[in-house]
């Protein structure tokens, strides 16, 4: 059946707010009424992401979402202000990018679905940006999109395992490229090929691989191939493809998990043909610096360096040349190299005090329009237009507008030292209006060797703190972007002094007077799962319940796996990352059994909350089910949740609704409004 193709020429009010000129974003005034914010404020579906300049700065698309549609993307003319929204009835689109100032492709999913009840791909479709010319250029597993292409044309259709690369090209013609999986006999990816792609003709043709077990390309500041980085044996190789002989040479190459001193994060290419990487250098934390290709290493002195942080970011051009770079430290912020960015910044951060303000700019021309990304602790993403010509900010939407900032909680970056004296920086989100001697939530991140939360509002963190609960978020050692000496602190240290640091955050929490010593509950999920059970295991005098979801119940059981369902774990990840970074099965065999939640079950005494997914291939779920069997010998207090069609994490809105009201009543009973009523 032809599903119907939208195209809406009416600008569209509930998006754009007629794009009027808009007051800048700040905190609704008068006092909160005694009702909630309701939860689904907080979990639905965001209403407007991903919004994106075109390469010539006149049009912006957005994937545009609204309660009784599917998402579409949408695209304005800035200087007609006509909306064009382009979608479908039976899916939605998921992302896009532009190919040029004329062409877009997207790809689709069916939001409605959750993993385990979908068997589709999300295929790539090439449309004109008025909607016309519509072309299906990658297959889907199922074809629940059809359109009126013929059988021939139908038939060049790249597989399904094509996607986008994610990165932005010359945007000068109909060709993109695009990355397509290989896999082998046992559906691991063997390795990425790289594809140029016309949009318009799905003609292709393929990207000369150099040696190695490609995982992943970069393309240089023109949007041609230059790097690719090959990964085999634990070592992870960079090729680099040289501009004037279109010939691949081995740049460098490094151990994967342990490193050593040749290791760089390349980040990008600039103007000149510079590569920029993050790399440590010598040093504790990791800065951008040029790598020198004429001597195979970086060069001595740091671009731009992030005190107390390891460098990560994005780089920002415009016409090819190198304005700027993007950077995390507490929260995300940008360095200028280009003086009129910086005085652009000073101009707009003059008129939005109140918020981190990121600035997007045409990728092929100096245009009047700058799009800004704003948000604070208490805010959403919003996107707002400012018109350098005359000095007006327009707000094109809000990700979450049924949030009112008013009645959000204040968040801080803070630090406290571990019990061996380790600085552990955490996030506290306190609850409206502030307190003392609260409920508190340990909410634990996951991976666990990632970058946890940074500074901004999140709807896991301001919900808990919308019903009276402070909320602690450590960022343990093992946490990546605070130096390489904290990350290697967390090696083969599950259920240990990686257990510690959480445990010393919520004891710190009791002496700043913030937490009410009685009511303290552990949250996370995957690791942060993981962590939360070996939290009611070894500190069972501090925590008075624990919600885990997704979380690892056994190391193991990572390694084995079962002869029902595997583990999606790469097998170099488990030849060489875990054995180094978690425990060797065989050296660390009695320290993997005494740190394993179903082994210690039966010291798991308090309420426990737990939530798997039943198409989850990353934490698969008979590490839910085999841990909830052995707790529930020995206690009573176990309540289980399985979404059948969930995967690793809750993809629909409804699921995120419905966990998130049984963890509202949950605590609610052990450590919020109604733990006095049911205390002994």
């Amino acid at each position: 059946m032809m599903s119907l193709l939208f195209r809406c020429c009416a600008a569209l009010s509930f998006l754009l707010l007629a794009l009027v000129a808009a007051a800048p974003p700040s905190a609704a005034a008068g006092a909160a009424t005694a009702a909630l914010p309701p939860i689904e404020a907080f979990f639905a579906d965001p209403q407007l992401s991903g919004a994106v300049l075109s390469p010539n700065g006149r049009f912006l698309a957005a994937i545009s979402g609204a309660p009784e549609r599917r998402d579409m993307l949408a695209v304005i003319d800035l200087q007609t202000k006509a909306t064009k929204l382009i979608g479908y009835e039976r899916v939605d689109v998921d992302d896009f990018q532009w190919v040029n100032d004329e062409r877009l492709v997207f790809d689709v999913i069916d939001k409605r679905l959750g993993p385990g009840h979908t068997n589709v791909a999300g295929g790539l479709y090439g449309v004109d940006r008025d909607g016309a010319n519509l072309r299906q250029l990658v297959a889907r597993r199922e074809e629940i999109i059809e359109t009126s292409l013929n059988n021939s044309t139908a038939s060049r259709r790249l597989p399904w395992h094509t996607f986008m690369l994610g990165q932005r090209g010359a945007q000068d013609s109909d060709w993109i490229y695009v990355r397509s999986l290989d896999f082998d006999s046992r559906g691991e990816v063997r390795h990425v090929d790289l594809l140029h792609l016309n949009t318009r003709t799905g003609a292709n043709r393929l990207v000369p691989r150099p040696n190695g077990i490609v995982e992943s390309w970069m393309l240089d500041n023109a949007g041609q191939p230059r790097l690719a980085l090959a990964s085999e044996d634990g070592k992870t190789t960079v090729h680099y493809r040289d501009p004037a002989s279109s010939q691949w040479r081995v740049i460098a190459t490094f151990d994967s998990y342990a490193g050593d001193d040749k290791a760089f994060s390349p980040l990008g290419f600039g103007d000149d043909g510079a590569l920029y990487v993050s790399k440590y250098n010598g040093k504790d934390t990791a800065s951008l610096y040029i790598f020198d290709f004429a001597t195979g290493k970086v060069r001595p002195q740091p671009v731009v360096t992030a005190d107390g942080y390891d460098f990560e970011g994005a780089l920002v051009s415009r016409n090819g040349k190198l304005l700027g770079v993007r950077v995390l430290t507490d929260a995300y912020d940008s360095v200028w190299f280009d003086p009129g960015m910086k005085a652009l910044q000073a101009r707009i951060d003059a008129l939005l005090p109140g918020t981190v303000n990121l600035l997007s700019v045409a990728s092929k021309a100096d245009t009047p329009w700058v799009l800004v990304h704003a948000y604070s602790d208490r805010e959403p993403l919003s996107y707002i237009l400012f018109d350098t010509d005359s000095g007006k900010l327009t707000r094109i939407g809000d990700t979450y507008p049924d949030i009112d900032p008013a009645r959000m909680g204040r968040q801080d970056d803070v630090k406290y030292a571990a019990r061996d004296g380790r600085a552990i920086p955490a996030l506290l989100t306190v609850p409206p209006g502030g307190g003392k001697n609260l409920p508190l939530v340990v909410l634990v991140h996951g991976g666990p060797y990632v970058r946890g939360s940074t500074w901004g509002w999140d709807s896991d963190s301001q919900f808990l703190a919308s019903r009276g609960y402070a909320v602690l978020e450590p960022s343990y050692r093992g946490t990546t972007g605070f130096g390489e000496t904290h990350f290697r602190a967390g090696w083969k240290q599950w259920g240990l002094a990686m257990q510690d640091d959480i445990a010393d955050g919520a004891r710190w929490a009791i002496a700043q007077g913030i937490a009410d010593p009685k009511r303290i509950c552990i949250a996370g999920a995957s690791y942060g799962g993981y962590a939360t059970l070996m939290g009611l295991v070894r500190d069972h005098d501090l925590y008075q319940c624990g919600v885990n979801w997704l979380g690892v119940s056994d190391i193991n059981l990572m390694y084995t796996g079962s002869w029902r369902l595997a583990s999606d774990l790469g097998k170099e990840w488990k030849k060489y990352g875990m054995p180094l970074l978690i425990g060797d099965q065989v050296k660390d065999a009695a320290q993997l059994k005494a740190t394993s939640p179903i082994e210690q079950a039966a010291r798991i005494k308090r309420p426990l909350l737990m939530a798997y997914g039943g198409a989850d291939r990353r934490v698969p779920l008979y590490h839910g089910t085999k841990l909830r069997d052995a707790v529930g010998r020995t206690n009573r207090q176990v309540e289980w949740i399985e979404y059948e069609e969930e995967a690793h994490g809750w993809s629909l809105p409804k699921n995120r609704v419905d966990f998130w009201r049984r963890v509202e009543k949950f605590l609610d009973r052990h450590i919020g409004k109604d733990a006095a009523k049911t205390a002994p």
